[in-house]
């Protein structure tokens, strides 16, 4: 059992894992061991997962998140299998965590009038200076 928060809880049957071996260090030992873990977990179709939580889940543009809703987490920075898989999971909790908290909404505001004119105002001070760049006249 994942726990999340208090009210999700995600079951082990829910997880996918898979182990392949990890490129980086490690030695002579890193060609026959199988210590990354790709974790899957399905977000579209978890029942632990509140509707509200799910939408703004699926809603992010993360590149993790394939078409049909799977999150795929790969974990490969320790050199051990037990260590990248504590890995994966924390980084799952942290990413459904990001999911509960509801963003605030925007409320649409209006310029005051000194913003206004002090953006007017330094308008026309660049249009003077561009003017400026101009060949002198003869008058």
């Amino acid at each position: 059992m994942l726990k999340v928060s208090r009210r999700i809880q995600i079951e082990e049957s829910e997880l996918s894992e898979r182990f392949t071996r990890a490129d980086g260090p490690g030695g002579q030992h890193v060609n026959r061991t199988e210590s990354a873990v790709e974790l899957r977990f399905d977000v579209a179709s978890s029942p632990a997962l509140p509707e509200e939580v799910r939408a703004r889940l699926l809603a992010r543009r993360d590149r993790r998140l394939t078409e049909a809703g799977v999150l795929v987490i790969q974990a490969r920075r320790f050199r051990d299998q037990a260590r990248n898989r504590d890995d994966a999971r924390e980084r799952l909790v942290e990413w459904l965590r990001q999911g509960l908290v509801v963003p605030k909404k925007r409320i649409p505001t209006r310029p005051t009038r000194g913003s206004k004119e002090r953006r007017l105002s330094s308008k026309q001070r660049r249009g003077q200076i561009k003017r400026a760049r101009g060949r002198p006249t003869l008058e």
